[in-house]
Order: C-alpha cells, then structure tokens, then sequence
C-alpha cells in the first residue's frame, strides 16, 4: 500500500539543522574575489571590517568551510517560526490535471513573512556579540527590513532602515511593521546621506533602487561610530544563513521517500534560492544526482537572462567592493513593479558563477503572468503568496503543465517565500487590469553595461 504524504509535513525541533552549509567548499571553482575599489585587489576580511561584523567578514570570504555551527541563541530564536513545513500541493496538482508531484517549503510563517528572518538573526547575534550599538540596512520590498527590525529589537539594538522610495509608498503597512519593532525608517534616496543627495540632483523624481538604498546604508554606517552594515541577499554569508532552507527540505523530502527533479526559486539578489537550492547543488556538483535548478527573475530587472558576467559594484554609489556577477549594471534603475524585492542590478556572486558554468538554468517573467499564478495558486492552496514568490510560483505551474503534456511524473519542489498580505495594491492593479508589463529595451540595459567599471589587467 502506498504510503499517503501529508499535505504538510513540519520536522521536530530536535531534527531542524544544527549547522548552515557552506556551498562553495563543493564548488569545483569558486566565485571570483571581490575586488577593493581602492586598490583594485581581492577584498581581505580586514577591508571589510568598517562595514561588516568581523565574523561576518570572515564567513564572507570562507570557501573551504563546509558545515559552520548555528550559534545556540540563533537556534533558540530560529525555533519560535522553524523548522518550516514542507507543503505537498495536492489542490494545485488537481487543478492543473498534472502527474506532477508538485512541492513547496513555505517560509512565510513569522511576522517578516518571509525567509529573510534566517539571516536577519544571525547578522543581528553577531552584531550584539561584536558589542555595536547600531546598524543600517536597506529594504526592497520590507521583508528583510522587518526582519530585521524584529531581530534588532529581540537583541537590542538600534536600527536604521533605507528603504527604496517605489516601496515605500506602495507598502506603508510594512514601514509601520518596522517602526513597530523600533526602527527608523527613512525613503531613499534621501537628502539624509551625501549619496541620497547625489541621486536626487540627478534625477529628483527617482523611484529608487536597492542599489542606491544600499549606498546610503553603507554611508550612514561607516560615518556613525559603532554602527555596521548588514545586508539581506546577495553576499556569501547571507546565502549561508538561508542553507538552513534547504538542508531541511532535504531531510523532510528523505522522509517521504522523495528527491526533487526540478527545483525553482524566484531570484532577485539571491537569497532564497541560494538556501533553498544548496544541498541540492551539492548533489548536481558532487555527482550524486542531476536536479534542475531554476532561477526566476522579472522581465523588468533581468540580471541572469540578459545581464553581463563582469564586475561590478554592489551599489549605485559605488562605494562597495567590487564583486563578479551578473549585472545589468549598478547604475540600472529598475521600473517600480509591485515584486520590490527582485529589484536590484545583480545577482550573487554563488550563483552567477554556477549559472555561468550552466549548473543552473534562469528564465524571467512579466509581472502579469506572475499575478495571473499567484491568484490561481491562491484559490487552490488557500496561501496569498508574496509577489516576490508567485514568480517561482508562475514557473512550477509552467513545469507541471509541461508534464501533463508529456505525461512525465516529476517531482518539483519551489520555494513559496513569504505571504502577500502588504501586497495588496499590487493584486488589486491586477484584477482592476490596470497593471502592465515594464520591460527593458536593449538601448536602456546598454545605459548600464556602459557604466560598468573599467579595472586595469582584469576588466578593460
């Protein structure tokens, strides 16, 4: 008799992971050394001590380390919305008549409504560890900001938060969220930094970027004593702390006797897909297995589908190191699509290079098409999915009904980042029909690509 899967399957405390996997110690090459823009040689972890904690820095520029310890207050904390159900999206399967089996890991249960809290913790404990008496952030869309924000407020610590202007507007609820758990929160650009100043004279009615969000961030930083920097996508420790996204899909998927053969994460800087995907990279890496792995992205902001492998700066200031990624370039303003979280000009280092050697596949979406599935997906698995999510969301349907063409009964599993319950200006444009599609012409993406940064013997 087969054995029935639970419609959602949560893993005991006493099995969540002890440790957060390190993927570049398994990547055949590792991701190229960010660059000092002063020097223009590989970052060393004292370069980055003015911004970053000092065992962030270190974890940033660790490839050798497989398995790094969770520090047992993270652990603590990490229990009061971990481990995470794993969700077999039976009502799904049954509408789109696919043989598909089709899986999600649901990170949306805390109050960020994301995963981004993984991280926010960790960065958080180590700041509080180091001593700090404050730290900055950007925020796209608000999760990883509230995320934070709770994490501040859990360890005590003060916190400013940057959030791109387009955001800001469109989701007043999520700034409300953030100075609930004391945060400052404040529009960028803004005329609070000297480079908010510089953006808003070249261009007053900026929607904003996480890119010039993270450059007022940074400043305000390196300019306030006692005060870091932390960052919620994109950069190596980040993607470490979202490992544990994987590595319990892993366990929860052993138990039922399953093992993806495709699986989807939407991609903005990286974060969640870089959990989500981690130990199943390491599995397509080490030869174990042979998963797809599916980046996807919008059509407005598309770093992968249509970006350069070059370096670049991580933002629009150009006061960050320098690190090798797909880019559209830093001073690329995306259009204000409801998905704020996927706005920004690059992608991580991780993952660029291992959809450069072509361990990964990516595909971008209009915004349209990603709201047509994130409504559908809600009838049926009665979860409001975030924008940012409802683009992987978009591209598991699109696999399921490849399958019922074909009558192939994959396995796939994606990651439903958070709730879209602040989203809902965006779902209204949607079902109102006045949303529209913002995608790029090759004469725009050009602007950026000319601007990328020239690094005498490296980048000509």
């Amino acid at each position: 008799m087969t054995k029935k899967i639970p419609h959602r399957l949560y893993l005991t405390e006493d099995q969540m992971p002890t440790q957060w996997y390190n993927l570049r110690a398994d990547m055949n090459e590792k991701p190229d050394p960010m660059l000092n823009p002063a020097t223009g040689k590989p970052v060393v972890p004292e370069d980055l001590y003015p911004v970053f904690c000092e065992k962030l820095a270190h974890q940033e520029l660790d490839d050798t380390t497989r398995y790094i310890d969770i520090p047992k207050e993270i652990l603590e904390m990490y229990k009061n919305y971990r481990p995470s159900p794993l969700c077999r999206a039976y009502n799904l399967e049954k509408a789109l008549e696919t043989p598909a089996k089709i899986y999600y890991k649901f990170e949306g249960n805390n109050t960020s409504g994301s995963h981004k809290l993984n991280s926010a913790i960790a960065q958080a404990y180590y700041a509080k560890e180091q001593g700090l008496t404050g730290l900055t952030t950007e925020t796209g869309a608000g999760q990883w900001g509230t995320a934070l924000a709770e994490s501040c407020c859990y360890f005590g610590i003060p916190l400013t938060v940057y959030m791109v202007k387009a955001s800001y507007e469109q989701k007043p609820f999520r700034r409300s969220i953030m100075e609930t758990f004391g945060a400052t929160v404040i529009a960028s650009p803004s005329n609070t930094t000297e480079a908010g100043r510089k953006i808003l004279a070249m261009n007053p009615n900026t929607s904003g970027s996480l890119g010039c969000a993270i450059s007022e961030a940074v400043e305000k930083a390196v300019t306030t004593e006692g005060y870091k920097y932390v960052l919620g996508s994109v950069l190596n420790q980040v993607l470490l702390h979202q490992s544990i996204i994987g590595l319990e899909s892993e366990k929860a998927m052993e138990m039922l006797g399953e093992y993806p053969d495709v699986v989807i994460g939407c991609a903005g800087g990286g974060s969640n897909l870089g959990g989500l995907i981690a130990p199943f990279m390491r599995d397509k890496i080490t030869g174990k297995a042979n998963p797809r792995l599916i980046a996807v992205e919008p059509a407005s902001c598309p770093s992968l589908t249509r970006g350069k492998y070059m370096y670049d700066y991580c933002d629009t200031g150009r006061i960050t190191p320098m690190a090798k990624m797909y880019t559209l370039g830093c001073t690329f303003a995306p259009s204000p699509i409801h998905a704020g979280g996927l706005r920004y000009h690059g992608m991580a280092p991780i993952l660029s290079k291992l959809y450069h050697e072509g361990y990964m596949e990516a595909v971008s979406v209009e915004q349209t098409k990603v709201f047509e599935a994130a409504t559908f997906f809600a009838k049926y698995e009665s979860i409001l999915p975030a924008p940012e999510s409802a683009h992987a969301i978009r591209t598991a349907i699109d696999e399921a009904l490849k399958c019922k063409e074909t009558g192939e009964e994959k396995t796939i599993l994606f990651g439903l980042t958070g709730t879209g319950f602040f989203d809902m200006t965006a779902y209204s444009s949607f079902h109102e029909g006045t949303m529209v599609d913002q995608i790029p012409t090759d004469e725009e993406l050009q602007k950026g690509f000319d601007n990328l940064p020239k690094i005498p013997g490296i980048q000509e």
